[in-house]
């Protein structure tokens, strides 16, 4: 990959990498309420790998989203710049879905994230649907809102 290409697509050996980690990620889950899985994990434009998993709380608001528990992680270690994500969810004696973030995940995105960026809803590393930022969240919210 071309760490320099503003567009860069990974290549399938990294969807599948993405896709296996994401559900990788989902027994590490803590969801005694929902019993909802949900793994992440988030490619920077360095080429570097944060992942995540959904941490439930009792106050169910309090919750965190395994997106956005991988975000928090890259920023916390200064990754600014992303180029995907693979998301895998599911329940937790069912069968996996196609598992599409939530609105405040999405808006987590869109603060870091072009329109362009690339996110990989998968079952396993070769089932997948792929969807950008512009696609699942058009005319989105952003910090240029706040600029006059």
């Amino acid at each position: 990959m071309d760490n320099n290409d503003r567009n860069m697509v990974p290549d399938n050996a990294m969807i599948e990498r993405l896709c296996s980690l994401a559900a990788d990620m989902r027994a590490r889950s803590y969801v005694p309420y929902s019993k909802f899985h949900v793994g992440a994990a988030l490619l920077t434009k360095d080429g570097r790998i944060f992942t995540g998993c959904n941490v439930e709380n009792a106050s169910f608001p309090m919750g965190t989203c395994a997106e956005r528990t991988a975000f928090v992680k890259a920023v916390s270690e200064g990754a600014r710049e992303f180029t995907a994500i693979a998301i895998c969810g599911g329940p937790e004696n069912g069968e996996l879905q196609y598992c599409p973030p939530c609105g405040m995940c999405r808006q987590i995105m869109a603060e870091f994230c072009t329109g362009d960026f690339l996110i990989y809803l998968a079952k396993s590393p070769a089932d997948y649907e792929v969807y950008t930022l512009d696609e699942l969240l058009p005319n989105r919210f952003t910090g240029s809102n706040l600029r006059a």
